[in-house]
This record gives structure tokens, sequence and C-alpha cells, in this order.
């Protein structure tokens, strides 16, 4: 069976979208997924046939600050890569947590630490329910996802 190719259309992302495009590029998609899809999500604005020089244009600016944007993004990521993480959680006698450590407390403990993301950026292999070392992922963009190191300690009751 042969794939019907469709028309493609040349459209201006204004948001970032995962495996499509990034914000402030141009690209080539097909007509029916840029227009059921990109166009009213408002993810990408279609390009016209007047507008190229103008999307052009602002595309070189786009560059510009997003390597910018890139370079704080690259620092942030050496500093969470350096980072070495603490929780005290209560534990069963079998070292396994009462609970699970959650996105919510590893941007806390960041916040202590003059990081601040969301906790949609927090990633988990995982869920980690033992007292002991984990890698938590933080996504900072699609490429940069730097590790940090999460210790997590048993909370003594008294």
């Amino acid at each position: 069976m042969l794939k019907n190719k469709g028309n493609t259309v040349k459209v201006y992302m204004l948001q970032d979208v995962e495996k499509v495009g990034m914000a402030g590029t141009i690209i080539k998609v097909s007509d029916g997924y840029a227009s059921n899809f990109l166009i009213p999500r408002k993810l990408a604005k279609k390009i016209g046939v007047n507008e190229k020089e103008f999307f052009n244009k602002r595309e070189v600016s786009a560059k510009l600050d997003s390597q910018a944007i890139n370079s704080k993004a690259a620092m942030l990521a050496e500093r969470i890569k350096n980072l070495h993480l603490v929780v005290k959680e209560r534990v069963h006698d079998d070292g396994k947590l009462y609970g699970a450590v959650g996105a919510d407390e590893i941007v806390e403990l960041l916040k202590k630490k003059d990081v601040s993301i969301n906790r949609k950026q927090v990633e988990f292999k995982k869920a980690i329910r033992s007292v002991g070392e984990h890698k938590v992922v933080i996504k900072l963009s699609s490429k940069l996802k730097p590790e940090l190191l999460l210790k997590v300690a048993s909370l003594q009751e008294k």
C-alpha cells in the first residue's frame, strides 16, 4: 500500500512542540496536521506568500533569543548536576517508605537551593519508595535533562 503524500505547508512555530519544532522556527508540516492540530491550538501560524519576509526576520531574532536562553539553561543544568539533595521520610522496618517521594518535595528542596522549576519538569524513572540514593531527572528542555542525586534517609521517630 502506498501512503498518500498530502500537501505540505510552512508554518511559524509559536510554541515548542516536542518532536515537531521549537518556538520561533519555520517548519514544513502536512496541511492537515497544521490546520487540524497546530493552528487551532495556537501552537503555530500558517505563513502566507506575503508574510515570508516578516517571519524570516522573526526567526532570526528568535534564534538569537534562544541562544541566550540556552546558555542560561546550560548553566542551570550544570548547577543541578552538582546538587545532592537529602530528604528524610518515615520508613517501615524493612527500609520501605510509607509513601513515595513526590515531585513537589523535589521542587521544594530545589527552591531551598535557589533553583526554581515546576513539578512537571521532575521526571522519575520509577517511583522512589525506598531508602538510599536515587537519580532524578530535571527536564529543562527537550535536549537538556540533567540528573541530580537524591538521598532518601530514615526519619527517626522518638
